[in-house]
This record gives C-alpha cells, structure tokens and sequence, in this order.
C-alpha cells in the first residue's frame, strides 16, 4: 500500500492540526469556563463541544484505519494523537460542562423562588 502522504507532509498536518485543535480547543474551554457557570450560550457551546468531539473521533478512527491498512507511523500518529486528544479532552469534559449548566439552572430558579417569598 502506498502512503496517504510523505513524512514531510505528515509533520505539517500533525503540526498545523494540532496547532488548530490546541486554539479551538483553549477557546473553547476558556468559553465554558466563562460562561457556562452564568448559563449563558448553552446551545452554541455545548454543540461546539459535542461538534469538536466528533471531529477529534473521525481523525481518530481515521488513525485506526490508517493502522489497519498498514500505512506507516509518520502517516497514522498524527492521526491518533490529535484524534485521541480532542475526543478524550472534550468529550471526557462533556459531563462536567452539562452539570455546570444544570448548577447555574438551579441557582436561577432558586433566586427566582426567593424573589417570589
């Protein structure tokens, strides 16, 4: 089998979607961080979230596939790396960013019933 692409080019990719997935993913986190406590933007961040997790699980099977048909390290290791980051990382975090929103959805109605009293 020939290989998806050269080592020179393996390193642009890994670098350049590394690079792209370490800003997106920072921003991103740095956005839940800041709003999700307030519940704000509930929709947009956890649908980039859920949207980034399963881009970093198709760059991830697509290492696996890369593994399975033989091609060589320089051209699957880039693949699983960023892949493993992004879907361990954003999805490992998906159940801690829905309990913030649930935390700022209760404080809200709890404020609300205070009003109300």
């Amino acid at each position: 089998m020939t290989p998806w692409w050269d080592p020179q080019t393996a390193g642009l990719i890994g670098g350049i979607a590394g690079g792209i997935a370490g800003v997106v993913g920072g921003t991103l986190g740095a956005a839940i961080g800041a709003l999700a406590p307030k519940g704000k933007c509930k929709g947009p961040i956890l649908g980039a979230q859920v949207g980034f997790t399963g881009l970093g699980a198709a760059t991830l099977a697509s290492g696996v596939v890369a593994v399975v048909t033989g091609q060589p390290y320089h051209v699957y290791y880039p693949l699983l790396l960023v892949g493993f980051i992004a879907t361990a990382v954003m999805g490992g975090l998906l159940p801690v960013t829905l309990a913030r929103y649930r935390q700022a959805e209760r404080r809200r109605l709890d404020a609300e019933e205070l009003r109300r009293t």
